[in-house]
């Protein structure tokens, strides 16, 4: 690592005594922090040399197609299914969609949450074999309190559920880079969840790794919660333990909606993911080329338990630093994240599995609630799969105002959701409002004028139409 200038080694020193005196995180978040902002201020090298980049081969990324089936024997499943952990990353809250607690509980179909149908799938799954495949939730100090409450009602299922913590570490204040808790804001926004990079110290810090591994469980399948299409897939749990992989990130065929995705390359020998940060500006349009860069990560990713434990205890998983600018209560702030997807270089054997679009089903706005609650998807065993009676491969575009952006907007706007099975994209602007069994077809766009209530009728259907005003339509 580069050495440091004398001024950031003496902001580096009174940070430290800053941070030792924070009686609220534990040793392990001290240091982990510490370390975080040594790497930061040493500056290493944070862009990719573009000649460097190669694009990987199909036995770096291999095609989903390529794998062999997984065994039809039970018992062969059973083994394969008890050497699996599911890891669902749940530090995040439902704001974005104007709700309060962990996102994870936000109602995705016939009354069912995210968590509701992870714990329906993972139980479906251990009646099927009679395996015993444990679901971890990683919160953060935001979810915490909520989710313990709120896993009790799975206290009678089939499905072992552990939660433990991603570490807690202090905002920066930029202008004299002391801890904001120590400047006596005592409240949550003093503090920050460092990034899905900190699964792996945490699980190592939280105890949860050492008792995983004394079970005789080999792989964890990590993915966020909110990734409805983010399921256990036999395949590539067979695929990994015979190939010997550390690390396996599903990545899938970019449309224009994901051009910001980080990707898989080949690089000094190693596969390595390139997000856009670390992409030179005069390379930005080019990396945000379908063409070029045809691959993107879901963030499913599967690694080896053994493997995190020496990783971890070497140290030696130094991902990326992503520095995230915010300010609270006016004063400018600086928190320093990773990102697990980062972690890839590390690992032995990593690759990456090019997975049908199926497998990355995330609900991030109302819009992709609209998706998954119409009739292009159906729900059984937790599990929500595309209906087959539309034939485009792509799913519509969907551009809600911003009346929809709360879901309890979002579902009060709607009598019930319309069929989009032929629709290619809709565009809804101002206070609109829609009927029951509405069908929508093609290319529709609905703008209401501005102080005037649009309501679309039950029963209609509006096929490849622009409608401004009840005469429309």
């Amino acid at each position: 690592a580069a050495t440091l200038s004398s001024a950031d080694a003496e902001k580096l020193s009174n940070l430290q005594s800053d941070v030792a005196d924070l009686s609220q995180i534990s040793e392990n978040e001290k240091s982990g922090f510490i370390n975080l902002v040594t790497r930061y201020l040493s500056g290493e090298a944070q862009y990719v040399e573009w000649t460097k980049i190669q694009t990987p081969t199909d036995d770096v990324v291999v095609p989903y197609d390529a794998l062999s089936t997984a065994p039809e024997d039970e018992s062969e499943t059973k083994a394969l299914l008890d050497k699996l952990v599911v890891l669902k990353l749940n530090g995040g809250l439902g704001t974005t969609m104007g709700c309060t607690g962990p996102k994870s509980v936000i109602e995705v179909r016939n009354g069912l949450t995210f968590l509701d149908l992870i714990v329906i799938q993972i139980e479906s799954l251990n009646n099927k074999y009679g395996s015993k495949v444990p679901l971890l939730l990683m919160n953060s100090f935001n979810t915490h309190e909520d989710t313990l409450k709120i896993v009790e009602k799975y206290a009678n299922s089939n499905v072992m559920i552990h939660t433990f913590n991603q570490s807690q570490y202090p905002r920066l204040v930029v202008e004299d880079f002391k801890p904001l808790p120590s400047k006596g804001n005592t409240s949550k926004d003093a503090w920050y969840p460092p990034g899905h990079g900190d699964v792996f110290p945490s699980l190592k810090n939280s105890g949860k790794l050492d008792t995983l591994i004394s079970q005789g469980k080999e792989y964890v399948f990590v993915a966020n919660s909110d990734n409805l299409g983010a399921i256990v897939d036999l395949k590539i749990l067979n695929h990994l333990i015979k190939h010997k992989n550390e690390y396996c990130m599903e990545v899938t065929p970019k449309t224009l909606a994901d051009v910001k995705g980080g990707t898989l390359i080949s690089y000094e020998g190693k596969v390595q993911l390139l997000e856009i940060a670390q992409v030179p500006d005069e390379h930005v349009n080019d990396f945000k080329s379908i063409e070029k860069f045809k691959i993107f990560n879901t963030n499913n990713l599967w690694v080896n338990l053994h493997a995190i434990d020496r990783l971890v205890g070497q140290d030696a998983l130094k991902m990326e630093i992503i520095p995230n600018p915010k300010e609270v209560d006016g004063v400018k702030v600086l928190q320093l994240e990773t990102a697990a997807g980062a972690a890839i270089k590390f690992f032995n054997h990593a690759i990456g599995i090019n997975v049908p679009r199926s497998r990355f089903l995330p609900v991030k706005a109302s819009s992709d609630l609209l998706l998954v609650q119409s009739d292009l998807y159906t729900l059984s065993d937790g599990f929500v799969t595309r209906n087959p009676a539309r034939s485009n491969p792509s799913n519509p575009s969907i551009e809600l105002g911003p009346e929809f952006k709360k879901v309890a907007n979002f579902l009060s706007r709607f009598k019930s959701i319309p069929s989009i099975i032929e629709l290619d994209s809709i565009k809804v602007s101002g206070d609109v409002w829609f009927g029951a069994d509405i069908v929508l077809k093609g290319k529709v766009s609905i703008a209401a004028k501005p102080d005037v209530k649009l309501e679309v009728p039950d029963k209609a259907t509006i096929a490849d139409k622009e409608i401004n005003g009840p005469e429309d339509i």
